[in-house]
């Protein structure tokens, strides 16, 4: 992947990362959603934008909010807003142009807010969130409250992830161990996946097959799931030692994907080899949580 090679690195003092993503209006911009003291209770958090110059990475905004910030995500339809939420239940809505917090506050979920996605698929303009409170929330950036609420997981919701070709169409991976695949237009869950015997604290929608999904769980694994066929995974990929906090599908290769871990280390593996594990790159001191393929540079995480 080239990523050991070109690595820049930029300290945020006293905060922890917890989601990253790389803008899709911009090369080598970042958003990072962090907080203090490992996302507990009473402390703050920090939405930073980063950018890449000759120096390396450079703090391009922040913005403060009252509580942790655990996810962020890119607008799709303006390359200045970005929508994070947080450890008090909220979403918030922000505009790089403006110098002042957030354009709006969307505070419905009872406990922390800990994913948000931006729909991919054109003519849509629809955010989901994934929560504590163990709902998913359909959102529309120009309404000011939600349009519907999934209820259905028996556990908190790590993560909600849009899929890339199917419009209204979303997945959740839950502390319930399932993956569940949903649709906007129906009420109920479509599919209840046993993904784990374990926490499953994020999935994944392959860029090249609708089909296909990768989760990671607190059992260190990571499983890919054909819809089609639930009844035992596509691929197993073993060699994280502690929990896999985020996988994400290459934007370039079908069968390649990335993983973060509390173990410290970011893996890259190919699940069509015989020998999976491509590369572990150990950068980091402390358990990474966030991870982002760029669409624009093709080595670039």
């Amino acid at each position: 992947m080239g990523t050991a090679a070109g690595a820049g690195a930029l300290r945020l003092p006293g905060l922890h990362g917890y989601a990253v993503e790389f803008s899709p209006y911009c090369p080598g911009r970042v958003a990072c959603a962090a907080a203090q003291y490992y996302g507990m209770a009473g402390g703050c958090g920090t939405l930073a934008v980063l950018g890449q110059n000759e120096a390396g990475i450079v703090l391009l905004r922040s913005f403060d909010w009252n509580d942790g910030l655990f996810d962020v995500t890119w607008s799709e339809n303006n390359e200045n807003v970005l929508i994070t939420c947080s450890g008090d239940g909220s979403l918030q809505i922000w505009d790089m142009a403006k110098t002042k917090g957030p354009l709006q506050v969307y505070k419905e979920h009872t406990l922390e807010a800990y994913s948000v996605d931006w729909s991919q698929t054109r003519g849509e303009q629809l955010v989901v969130s994934g929560s504590w409170d163990q709902t998913a929330k359909l959102w529309d950036p120009a309404v000011g409250k939600s349009l519907c609420t999934f209820k259905g997981h028996e556990g908190v919701i790590y993560s909600t992830i849009w899929s890339p070709h199917i419009p209204g169409c979303f997945a959740s991976a839950s502390g319930d161990q399932t993956l569940r695949i949903w649709d906007v237009k129906t009420p109920g869950v479509k599919l209840v996946i046993p993904a784990h015997q374990a926490e499953v604290l994020s999935c994944d929608w392959c860029k090249y097959d609708e089909n296909l999904l990768v989760t990671g769980a607190v059992d260190c694994s990571l499983k890919g799931w054909d819809l089609r066929n639930i009844r035992q995974p596509v691929f197993v990929l073993l060699g994280h030692t502690y929990a896999i906090r985020r996988v994400k599908f290459s934007p370039f290769h079908a069968t390649i994907l990335a993983s973060c871990s509390y173990d410290f280390t970011v893996r890259f593996w190919d699940f069509s080899k015989p020998n999976p594990l491509l590369e572990t790159v150990e950068h980091h001191t402390e358990f990474t949580c966030g991870l982002d393929l760029s669409l624009h540079n093709r080595g670039q995480v």
